[in-house]
């Protein structure tokens, strides 16, 4: 079964049309061990994603991604220049990873916090629960499904 995720990155800081135009993106700079974990040890090629604009008015879903490289050493911890630096990361220890994701589709709507809330059907989806602020997290498939159908796709994109 594929994995479903949503992943969450500022619009100042990498927005969904930027992956549009890059078309693939390593996903760097996720500093939470929880989040960590999921990238390194269960997201896998072919996972879908929910690219997630936050820290905007109105936070919301813009797009469709799909995992094509499985996690790996962030090299921006290592990278003294980097504002994701950590010194405590070494090639021998790398302590943060990242994987890699490519554009799938945009959202014809895009589908905002506020509509999620809104809809009894995502009451599951962990980005809605209180205190849930992880980057990546893990969304059922019903939501998922219900998500992209409110973006005006039809069902979960391949």
């Amino acid at each position: 079964m594929t994995g479903l995720w949503l992943m969450k990155s500022e619009p100042h800081v990498y927005p969904w049309e930027q992956l549009e135009e890059d078309e693939t993106t390593h996903w760097d700079g996720v500093r939470n061990y929880q989040a960590r974990n999921t990238m390194r040890d269960l997201m896998k090629v072919g996972d879908m994603v929910l690219f997630y604009h936050s820290n905007c008015k109105p936070p919301h879903v813009a797009g469709v991604a799909r995992v094509c490289k499985e996690g790996y050493p962030d090299f921006t911890a290592q990278d003294p220049s980097s504002k994701y630096f950590d010194p405590k990361a070494t090639p021998e220890n790398p302590r943060w990873m990242m994987v890699d994701i490519e554009a799938v589709v945009a959202m014809s709507e895009i589908v905002t916090l506020p509509d999620m809330r809104a809809n009894p059907a995502l009451e599951e989806m962990p980005l809605l629960m209180k205190g849930q602020r992880l980057s990546v997290q893990p969304v059922p498939q019903n939501c998922f499904e219900i998500v992209c159908e409110m973006g005006g796709l039809q069902g979960i994109p391949t």
